[in-house]
């Protein structure tokens, strides 16, 4: 007998094929070789009949799949250098459509994701994990403790978020005086999920370990996580290969929220991580496109 649960799947999986298909070469867009991201929303579709049927069906089924699947949460939202701003912005309209409160956004700058600067990063890190005491694991390395000091600030392993104490805000202004972190405001509650949004590929020498350990940090220090990029950081992209290291077993992974797809099943994963931590969704997640259940 077909469930109801298997029947959504197939729905999902319907729409974000279509949505994905002429991006993996089964239309005209294949031969598009210009490097600039699409704009994630209006146009999304808008030059191909198919694409422009899975973005309305998505947005239509959207908000029934995540109808208050973050009611009472709270996310911080942590992007990378080179993410594309029309995408983030979406990506927030569908946290907040699905009953969740963005905390802040926080951005990652330059200084923070080259290799080039990890002496910077690693002085930095040491300075601070002393004045947190056990909060930061002592074996850590560079960037997975970066990663968990900038976690201390805005995240919390307690489900219902809870305020920063001063020497947590403490972690907040030193990042953003060393300009490895931009932030404006005060963090005035720190959130259970962190939705870590990927920009440009990272440096060839060394760059995916700087994402693999600030995404094990930030894992470190929040109830879930989950690491988003485009359709084409999935496969051998960006987040193809962070899905292959040990930090994928702890943290949600979705590619392809350039679609509306992809950023229903984000929201859909960090519903899941309040309970259960990794899987791999979107257009070329391990585990289907999107978490039902």
């Amino acid at each position: 007998m077909i469930t109801f649960r298997h029947f959504l799947t197939s729905l999902v999986a319907v729409f974000l094929a279509l949505a994905v298909g002429i991006v993996l070469g089964g239309g005209p867009l294949s031969d598009v070789t210009d490097p600039e991201p699409a704009p994630a929303a209006a146009t999304e579709g808008a030059a191909d009949p198919a694409g422009a049927y899975a973005a309305g069906f998505a947005g239509a089924v959207g908000p029934l799949l995540t109808s208050a699947k973050l009611a009472d949460r709270e996310v911080a939202v942590v992007s990378v250098p080179g993410v594309n701003e029309e995408t983030l912005t979406a990506l927030a309209e569908q946290v907040t459509g699905a009953g969740g409160t963005i905390t802040g956004r926080y951005s990652l700058t330059e200084a923070m994701v080259v290799p080039e600067q990890k002496s910077l990063v690693d002085t930095l890190g040491s300075q601070l994990m002393t004045q947190q005491g056990k909060a930061i694991a002592a074996d850590a390395t560079t960037y997975d403790r970066i990663g968990q000091l900038l976690g201390v600030a805005i995240a919390t392993t307690t489900a219902e978020g809870d305020a920063p104490s001063s020497k947590e805000s403490a972690v907040i202004d030193s990042l953003v005086g060393a300009g490895l972190v931009s932030f404006e405001g005060t963090v005035s509650r720190r959130a259970p999920l962190v939705l870590l949004v990927l920009g440009s590929e990272p440096a060839a020498d060394g760059g995916d370990s700087i994402t693999a350990g600030i995404a094990a940090g930030l894992g470190r220090a929040a109830v879930g996580v989950v690491v988003a990029g485009t359709i084409a950081d999935g496969g051998e992209g960006q987040l193809g290969r962070l899905r292959a290291e040990p930090v994928s077993a702890e943290v949600a992974t979705v590619d392809g929220i350039d679609t509306a797809a992809g950023r229903v099943a984000t929201v859909l994963a960090l519903s899941r991580s309040l309970s259960t931590k990794g899987g791999a969704f979107g257009a070329s997640g391990a585990d289907g496109p999107a978490p039902l259940g």
